[in-house]
């Protein structure tokens, strides 16, 4: 302000006289000559408005253009063209602080005008103003408050952010309304507006950055960097929802650390928020925020703003301190928070300074590192606090060169820096370890560790730790006291010390510690007691007392026992001495005596003191005041004959002073009973003033006299108990303990009843807290053990220890292990280190025992136990469990021994095979097979094998496959009874099985046979892969020829090909039984079984039907012939001629198949009996050759006529024909069930033949597509139930069914009527609905509505000439093979909602292609969903404040008041959507009267209004869909809340006359009791107190408060009175006779100890020596020891005086040592002449300032260390080809730095190579 206040204050003007300039002052005059230069007005921003005009001093400023050299400085180009002359000196600053302006001017040189400006701005005092500065713009105002305004005086105030014109002064007036404009323009660097660095100069506001430049469009990032990216901070946003109560009234919402910026926190509800703080230096504090406003809280800005429903917390931060943000609870709704702030990463990373250069000179290099940085606390910490934050990337290393001045003495080696034998190598150091945390029990001390360097003279100085890091750090913790703390140790009880009756027995107790030694440091709290009652059960006698005891006042008899001396007894009791001489010869005087505690010993019949609190009753008076008679000038001689005289002197002075009473002391409790004690006062009864207790007579001292007093009940309050000790010593523990409310009913009787919570108004006290809240060190973490490798015999388990840091915020941080001071525990151990049990350990069998015939083989058993040491060891065979004698035995045969005389192949083994070929035509479970010949099987059925023997034993029969061994698998069974059992034949089984029995062998051949009546080919893997492989790489041609070789005689191959190598054996009946299969060689019947087998197979699962059975009984299962009648065949076939051969051998084939089919109808025939040979005769008439067949078989009708009536019964079964349509003529079609009928445009006649057999006979009716046939005169039903329709049309296409029914079940099967072989697919247009079922089955065209989980199959039956081949399609989409099933099915799987969709069979041949579609649905019943948002948001919209229910199938309840409205919400899910139907006890609400309601959303909610009691009751809501249904239940509960009157309280006194009992008045729900505010609005009920227990109280002892300590601390005494008192009915309290109290209760103490802890004071040592580091010029630190003693001089812990403010130890101090500085050498010549890297360098080095020596560099480091090296000559270099320009390459490259751009370009040639 001084500088501000000079032009002001003063009126300051300007007159040109001539040549000369004038400034007239007030106090004179400063002229000036108009030829010595420019006129330059100093600061002329200042000058007053009315006092120089802005037209004067633009005319002052362009009149003088006079040339001067002296002012000229060298000009640019730029100026002389503009004849400018050069710019002025920059004007001082225009504030000296805050950002202010200064200016530079400059004259035009010309007579004509000068383009551009005279005069230029630049910022200048860029620091921030101190606090008590103010605000600039206030300081401008306030300048004219000693100027009138209108002839008034103003004090006037800033008005700022004027949006119009920011920068005129405008100010108003304090106290008014009144804003006036007092200068246009405010003081150069005014900022124009509070929150903005833009500042006025000349009137105009300019632009100004966050860099305080002029201009500058720089702004700061949200973490207050200027011009930065964001990265320094983070967005931290979240919402906060209130969890308070009754119990929790305060709760954390978020805490934000120092230094973050941009905070707003919004709430919504009745809660009110509240600030705590922190300061970095630990300073604590709060802020309520109890009204809208701006605050400063800890020097941060608070803007906070309150509403009814909301409150709004602003800060813009960076906060000063850390900032818990607090919520409270004010009302019953739940609040939310939403915050928003960027908070400062605090954790960074900073590049370190380079290492120390590798070489001392001639060149080096040295890199950095990057360490992470704690920005608060500016210290160094471990990496991982960096890696915590993504945004945080470790900068790279740098290198660079250094040390490039040449060595002094180059004899070609460098001098290199790394430690050498001269220079010992950097080593850690540790101070000593503090004191231990704990005297016992195990506790933590600490040291530090740091890296020193020791030089040539031996100076040790601290480096940094990377040079030490070529060796483990030494431990910074460690534990330690880890024995027991001292424990209490008591000795054996001394006998009883009476002979009779009730005694006392003591013992010694001691405080022994871990070594045995008696000590100290045990808690005086757990001391076990040294003395206890005895009672010796012989009873003691006393004689009864002769002589009546005397009357005498009370008082006197009291002080007449204590005259009387005490004897010693077995009971502790007080003994007083002999009292001594009177201190005074006259006058009145003091008496003391020795009072001690004392106890008879019985059994040592000797005397021991005791403590004094041993001993109860009063302490008898140890000091008392006595009268040794008028003092008369000389003290008269005592003579005994003048005793009567003194004691009548004594009488007089008895006479004079008297004791009275003198009203009571104030009640010693304020509620529950208390007591007041009469006041008694010694007074002269002359005047009736006090006097001096020593003159009352003591023995006339009156009783001491209590009464009762605040009697009243206490009101209810909360009973705290201690805190709990920490469950954990560090980390974050909890603390718990008891808080209950309770209520004093009488002190006098310690009656206190124990309450509900919400009696007690005031808010609960907490129950739990956190502590010992900080990191722990960091330790050993051992997960749990693995379980053991080993069940026995010793094994080992593993588990993982990990260093682990507990943090204060309970997390763990996972540190290296080097950070764990302690032993790493084990990792690994031995378990199971038990014995093994003993077990057999077998040998290899022996050979034979003979060399032919039968013979044994043995092997031998060792019992072995795994000891628990892992060694083996043989043990007693009796140890081990019995073994059976099979395993050490067994029998083993070779060949039969020949017999002398006799030849030896007659008794060989022989093995009865059967030379036969089985061809199985239907499925079965089981076939059994004797070897020797050949079976054709289907797959899937069980083979028995049998190899039937002679001479030889059945359990050395040996099996083998295809010349491999066999032994038993889950698939193949080896019995050892010379049978092989294969369980479901799969296409692998097929070979050839050979049995071994000796030297006799046989074979059987199996081949499998396919659905398609073709056999199935064996597994490639079977055949030799080089047949494979020829087959593969041989040509076309190549390959058929082969298969013509493998064909046998079947094939058109010429002789050479017969010649060949004979084909595989197993394989020489293949090509004859193909033929049977394929070319229809087998009757009608026959094929009619495999149909029959198909349809039963595929209509009724796997049931199996009797009666199919027994219709089907003369068909064969398995078709055998013998191996010769095929042998034959071949033979016959081979004699014939090449072109006859194919010809010949159709009829041979057909002649075989009528063999093998009449032979098995006879074979049968026999085994039938006679009963049941009346079936229906099977005859071959002769009929037309149908496709190669020479005959049929056919049923005789007439037979089946005439046995029926004998017959079982059966159900129906129609007969399938496999013949293809006969055509009878050109226009007549005949054909039988199971074919495809083309109508051609000729066709007149079509006849459906329909066979059925069954009994009873069974009833046949046809039906189309479906539907049941119409007859008409077009289309007939024949006689024998065969359908015939004449002149067929294109409506009579379709599938007809003949359906065959009886009683007992029915059969139907179709056939195809198609138009000139066009596909035809069977159809049905049908709903099928499942929702039970796990299959479904419908033909296609119909509609599928199913669950999910269900297999369905869809048939499509199709037809066509040529046979139609089908396609399926899922929603147009093809679909792959796997979906595929036989006959165009499809069968879909456990389908679900991904299976629903629109299914379309494709029927197509030559003719064209028809599409048949079926709709799957998938229903899902309707359910609960998982998912409830979607209902709640519903409810929510629909009625946003009404209460709301949702039903569940369990139910759900909703309590409501009268009147009310609610909403009742059925979440439900199902497809299609189910319907909702709501029900109101049972029905639905529509119907029920009264009930007000509405249902919307679709059903989903129900609202009730006007709720009464007819309401209330369950509501239900029935879901259905056509998957299902699903109810679901809310009651509503209709609430009235009322008092009732209930018993009668306790009575509030036990005796005496204050006992009332109040009857208890309880607010109740529907009888349940609930907060008495529920029921404030009801009318309470009328009651009236009851007195009780009015009645005398039995004698107790009363007590006044303890009086005050008689010390501070280190053990003081307090007081008290106790007299035993009797309170009356009528209310008055009388004294009574102590023993009367003695009887009912112990007496309380009337003493106590009290301030038992130390006396302790800080102490410390003198200064230490001035000799620390330094910290600036001739600045050091010294120290000295400050520890904590008691007044005795006691050294104790610490934290023994943390109460106390403790004095430094540490302080600045003047060393000489410390007066340095650095000193620098010229720069060498540059590196480089060009390019971008050359650079020179200097020497820097720290010296002494007076004897200008060199020091060791760290004194210098209180000051910036000068740049030893800087580029040069950074020229670009005319060649620039790919070299390296630095020969530190190698290394950049072994550093990978190749990648970053500094080194790429500098090190071209090498890092090209890389």
């Amino acid at each position: 302000m001084a500088r501000l206040a000079a032009p002001w204050r003063t009126r300051l003007l300007v007159r040109i006289f001539g040549g000369t300039w004038c400034l007239l002052y007030v106090a004179g005059q400063v002229c000036g000559d108009q030829s010595q230069g420019a006129v330059f007005l100093r600061e002329f921003t200042l000058i007053r408005r009315e006092s120089l005009h802005e037209d004067f001093l633009s005319d002052l400023l362009n009149s003088h253009k006079t040339e001067d050299p002296s002012s000229r400085t060298a000009r640019s180009e730029e100026d002389r063209d503009g004849l400018w002359d050069a710019w002025g000196p920059w004007s001082e600053c225009s504030r000296t602080c805050g950002g202010g302006a200064s200016y530079s001017l400059r004259r035009c040189l010309s007579n004509k005008s000068c383009e551009g400006r005279n005069i230029r701005y630049r910022t200048c005092s860029n620091v921030d103003c101190p606090p008590e500065a103010g605000d600039f713009r206030a300081q401008q105002c306030s300048a004219h408050n000693d100027v009138k305004h209108h002839g008034q005086f103003y004090e006037w105030l800033p008005v700022s952010n004027d949006p119009d014109n920011p920068c005129s002064l405008k100010c108003q007036a304090k106290g008014t309304t009144l804003v006036v404009e007092l200068a246009p323009k405010v003081l150069d660097g005014t900022r124009c507006y509070t929150e903005s660095l833009d500042m006025c100069i000349s009137g105009l506001c300019q632009i100004v950055g966050c860099d305080h430049q002029l201009g500058s469009t720089m702004k700061e990032d949200n973490c207050g960097v200027c011009n930065g990216d964001g990265s320094t901070c983070r967005l931290v946003r979240g919402q906060y929802k209130s969890q308070l109560s009754a119990t929790k009234l305060d709760d954390t919402v978020v805490a934000i650390p120092y230094g973050s910026r941009h905070i707003r926190l919004v709430l919504k509800g009745p809660d009110h928020l509240y600030l705590e703080t922190k300061t970095l230096q630990g300073a604590k504090g709060e802020s309520s925020l109890s009204s809208t406003g701006t605050f400063l809280v800890d020097n941060s800005s608070v803007d906070f703003q309150k509403f009814p429903d909301k409150e709004i917390l602003r800060m813009t931060g960076p906060l000063t301190a850390d900032f818990i943000v607090k919520i409270h609870n004010s009302g019953p709704a739940d609040s939310t928070v939403q915050f928003i702030f960027y908070q400062p990463i605090i954790h960074r990373w900073r590049e370190t300074d380079f290492f120390p250069c590798s070489a001392t000179c001639g060149g080096g290099y040295q890199l950095t590192s990057a360490e992470c940085y704690d920005l608060r606390s500016n210290r160094v910490v471990a990496d991982q606090y960096c890696h915590y934050y993504p945004e945080n990337i470790k900068p790279k290393p740098k290198l660079q060169e250094c040390n490039l001045d040449p060595c002094p003495a180059s004899d070609g080696y460098k001098q290199i820096m790394p430690y050498d034998l001269y220079h010992p190598l950097p080593r850690w150091e540790a101070t000593p370890w503090t004191a231990c945390s704990s005297s016992c029990g195990g506790g933590i001390q600490s040291r530090a560790v740091s890296c020193v360097e020791e030089d040539i003279q031996g100076h040790v100085t601290s480096v940094e730790e990377w040079k030490c890091m070529y060796t483990p750090k030494m431990p910074i913790v460690q534990p330690c006291n880890i024995f027991d703390c001292p424990k209490w140790l008591a000795q054996e009880w001394s006998p009883c010390t009476v002979t009779c009756g009730q005694g006392l027995r003591y013992r010694v107790v001691l405080c022994i510690d871990h070594r045995g030694m008696h000590t100290g440091g045990c808690s005086p709290k757990t001391k076990p007691h040294i003395k206890e009652e005895c009672i010796i059960p012989t009873p003691c006698y006393k004689p009864k007392e002769k002589l009546p005891v005397e009357a005498k006042l009370p008082w006197y008899k009291q002080a007449q026992e204590l005259e009387e001396g005490a004897a010693v007894s077995e009971e502790p009791s007080f003994i007083p001495e002999a009292w001594s001489a009177c201190t005074v010869t006259c006058g009145v005087g003091t008496q003391v005596r020795m009072v001690r505690c004392q106890v008879l010993l019985s059994f040592s019949q000797s005397v021991a003191d005791l403590p004094v609190d041993e001993c109860e009753g009063p302490k008898p008076a140890s000091q008392r005041a006595c009268y040794a008679g008028p003092c008369n000038g000389e003290a008269p001689e005592f003579n005994p004959e003048e005793t009567d005289g003194l004691f009548g002197g004594l009488q007089d002075f008895d006479e004079l002073y008297d004791w009275e009473y003198e009203g009571f002391t104030k009640c010693s409790e304020s509620c529950g009973g208390g007591v007041q004690e009469a006041v008694v006062s010694c007074l002269n009864k002359q005047t009736r003033e006090p006097a001096d207790e020593n003159l009352c007579v003591t023995s006339r001292r009156p009783p001491r006299l209590l009464k009762s007093c605040s009697l009243d009940p206490c009101p209810a309050r909360w009973e705290i108990g201690k805190w709990s000790p920490c469950s954990l010593t560090c980390g974050v523990g909890l603390q718990t303990r008891d808080v209950f409310c309770s209520h004093l009913l009488s002190r006098e009787m310690n009656e206190t009843v124990i309450l509900a919570d919400e009696l007690c108004r005031q808010p609960k006290p907490s129950t739990v807290q956190a502590c010992n809240r900080f990191n722990c060190p960091p330790a050993w973490d051992p997960a749990q053990w693995q379980p053991c490798s080993r069940t026995c015999g010793g094994g080992i388990q593993k588990r993982e220890v990990l260093c682990k840091q507990r943090m204060a915020d309970g997390s763990f941080l996972e540190l290296p292990e080097t950070f764990c001071s302690a032993s790493k525990p084990a990792s690994q151990q031995a378990c199971k280190k038990d014995d093994c049990p003993s077990e057999w350990l077998l040998s290899d069998w022996t050979e034979c025992s003979t060399s032919c015939g039968e013979g044994t083989q043995t092997r031998s058993a060792i019992c072995r136990k795994v000891l628990k040491t892992g060694v083996s060891a043989i043990v007693n065979s009796s140890l081990c469990p019995p073994l059976p004698f099979s395993s050490s035995i067994r029998p083993c045969m070779l060949a039969t021994c020949a017999r002398p005389g006799r030849p030896a192949t007659k008794h060989s083994p022989h093995i009865a095979a059967a030379r036969k070929v089985y061809i199985q035509t239907r499925r079965q479970r089981k076939l059994h097979f004797v070897v020797g010949g050949f079976a054709y099987l289907l797959p899937k059925t069980a083979v028995v094998l049998r190899c039937p023997t002679r001479r030889f034993r059945k359990p050395l029969i040996t099996w083998e496959k295809d010349g491999q061994h066999l032994i038993s698998s889950a698939h193949v069974t080896v019995a050892p009874f010379g049978y092989l059992k294969i369980h479901r034949l799969k296409p692998s089984d097929a070979g050839i099985y050979t049995c071994s029995a000796g030297p006799a062998r046989e074979q059987f051949v199996i081949k499998l046979i396919g659905g398609n009546r073709k056999l199935v080919a064996r597994p490639l893997s079977l055949r030799s892969e080089e047949e494979a492989l020829a087959v593969r790489k041989a040509s076309p041609k190549e390959a058929l020829q082969t298969h013509k070789h493998q064909n046998g005689i079947f094939s058109n191959g010429s002789k050479a090909e017969k010649r060949g190598p004979a084909a595989d054996p197993g394989s020489r009946y293949d090509d004859l039984v193909s033929r049977l299969l394929e070319q229809g060689g087998w009757p009608g019947e026959l094929l009619a079984s495999w149909e029959v087998q198909d349809s039963t197979e595929r209509n009724t699962s796997s049931e199996e039907d009797q009666n199919a059975e027994q219709a089907l009984w003369h068909l064969p299962f398995t078709m055998v012939t013998e191996q010769r009648r095929l042998d034959d065949i071949l033979r016959n076939l081979s004699q014939q001629p090449e072109e006859l051969r194919d010809v010949y051998g159709k009829h041979l084939v057909a002649q075989l198949a009528q063999e093998i089919f009449r032979t098995h109808l006879e074979h049968q025939d026999t085994l039938l009996k006679p009963s049941e040979r009346r079936l229906p005769p099977v005859a071959i008439p002769p009929h037309k050759h149908v496709s190669g067949f020479s005959s049929s078989l056919r049923t005789s009708s007439a037979g089946e006529a005439g046995g029926g009536s004998r017959r079982p019964h059966r159900k129906p079964t129609i007969l399938r024909k496999i013949s293809a349509a006969q055509q009878l003529s050109a226009s007549e079609v005949v054909t039988h069930l199971g074919q495809t009928v083309a109508l051609a445009s000729g066709t007149l006649s079509v006849l459906l033949h329909c066979e059925a057999v069954g009994n009873p006979r069974p009833t046949i009716s046809w039906a189309r597509n479906g539907e049941e046939v119409q007859f008409s005169d077009r289309i007939l039903l024949q006689p024998d139930d065969s359908l015939q329709i004449l002149a067929p049309v294109e409506a009579d296409v379709g599938f007809y069914t003949c359906n065959a029914t009886n009683a007992l079940g029915y059969d139907s099967v179709s056939i195809a009527v198609t138009l000139a072989g066009k596909p035809l697919v069977k159809t049905s247009r049908v709903t099928v609905i499942n929702t039970e079922e796990p299959a479904i089955t419908a033909d296609v065209g119909s509609t599928i509505k199913t669950v999910p989980g269900v297999n369905v199959t869809i048939n499509c039956q199709v037809a066509g000439v040529p046979e139609a081949e089908v396609t399926w399609f899922r929603n147009k989409s093809k679909l792959g093979s796997p979906h595929h099933l036989h006959e165009g099915s499809l069968l879909l799987t456990d389908v679900s909602s991904s299976d629903q969709g629109l299914y379309s069979c494709r029927a197509a041949n030559v003719h064209g292609e028809l599409t048949e579609n079926t709709q799957l649905l998938i229903l899902d019943p309707p359910r609960v969903p998982t998912q409830l948002e979607d209902i709640r948001a519903l409810l929510s919209a629909t009625g946003p404040n009404l209460p709301s229910v949702l039903t569940s199938p369990l139910g759900a309840q909703l309590v409501l008041d009268p009147g009310n409205s609610a909403l009742l919400g059925c979440p439900i899910k199902g497809h299609p959507t189910p319907n909702i139907t709501w029900f109101h006890g049972g029905q639905p609400v529509a119907t029920v009267p009264g009930l007000t309601h509405h249902i919307l959303a679709a059903g989903q909610i129900l609202q009730v209004a006007n709720l009464s009691g007819g309401s209330q009751g369950e509501f239900s809501c029935l879901a259905q869909n056509e998957a299902g249904m699903l109810v679901q239940k809310a009651s509503l509960v209709i609430q009235d809340y009322w008092w009732s009157v209930d018993r009668l309280a306790t009575c509030s006194a036990s005796c005496g006359n204050r006992g009332v009992q109040q009857p208890r008045l309880r607010c109740l729900l529907n009888s349940t009791e609930v907060n008495p505010t529920h029921c404030a609005g009801k009318v309470r009920p009328a009651v009236q107190p009851i007195a009780c227990n009015r009645r005398d109280c039995p004698s107790r002892w009363m007590v006044t408060s303890w009086s005050a300590c008689t010390r501070s601390c280190g053990g003081g005494v307090q007081t008290r009175r106790v007299t035993c008192q009797k309170l009356k009915a009528s209310g008055i309290s009388t004294p009574v006779s102590n023993d009367m109290c003695t009887q009912l209760a112990k007496r309380p103490v009337d003493t106590q100890a009290c301030n038992q802890q130390l006396c302790v004071e800080w102490a410390f040592s003198s200064w230490g020596q001035c000799n620390g580091p330094c910290i600036g010029p001739h600045l050091a630190v010294q120290h000295r020891q400050v520890f904590c003693q008691t007044r005795d001089g006691i050294t104790l812990p610490s934290e023994q005086c943390s109460a106390l403010p403790r004095p430094v130890s540490t302080q600045n101090c003047w060393s000489e040592a410390c007066s340095v500085h650095w000193r620098v050498s010229l720069w060498t010549l540059c590196t480089a002449t060009c390019g971008n890297y050359g650079f020179q360098s200097r020497r820097v080095e720290c010296v002494h300032a007076r004897t200008n020596k060199a020091v060791p560099e760290h004194l210098c480091s209180w000051g910036p260390r000068p740049a030893n090296w800087q580029r040069c000559n950074i020229t670009p270099c005319e060649n620039m080809e790919c070299r390296d320009t630095t020969r530190y390459c190698e290394k950049v490259k072994q550093l990978k730095l190749c990648q970053l751009s500094q080194f790429k370009s500098r090190c071209c040639g090498t890092c090209g190579k890389a």
